[in-house]
């Protein structure tokens, strides 16, 4: 049985993946969903619920992440030290772009790993996704 067979939990699944460092295109397989007649309120909502919490796991992996695990990477110090300037000047905020592909999950981790406000991050990465949803769902509407 494929994701798209399993509906709406299949779209959730496909949009918590693609959320982490897995290669989904998640907007093809909303379009697909809406395609074959899904809701396209509940598809919205699904989609932005299942790479929200996609996106979390990345700012709970950064959370628990330590320094000496970037110097195990060989990520240099200046990169270290222009994210952590960029998260103690913008904050949460950085949350609405976690939409973005490939940043998107940098920015996750990169607010756990120094200690973005937890509630603020979780309702400004809902917001951004859900946005990036919105404007698929829009665009297969009315164009």
């Amino acid at each position: 049985m494929g994701t798209f067979e399993l509906g709406y939990l299949g779209l959730f699944i496909t949009c918590f993946l693609a959320a982490t460092i897995i290669p989904i295109l998640s907007e093809a397989f909303l379009i697909a969903m809406l395609s074959a007649g899904y809701d396209p309120i509940i598809t919205l909502f699904i989609a932005t619920s299942g790479n929200t919490l996609g996106g979390y796991l990345n700012y709970g992996i950064g959370y628990i992440g330590k320094p000496e695990w970037l110097k195990k990477l060989r990520v240099k110090q200046e990169a270290i030290d222009k994210w952590k300037l960029s998260i103690q000047k913008y904050g949460s905020l950085l949350a609405l772009l976690s939409w973005l592909p490939v940043i998107g999950d940098v920015i996750g981790v990169a607010l756990g790993f120094f200690r973005a406000n937890v509630l603020w991050t979780f309702i400004f990465m809902a917001v951004g996704k859900f946005f990036r949803y919105l404007v698929f769902v829009l665009i297969y509407l009315y164009f």
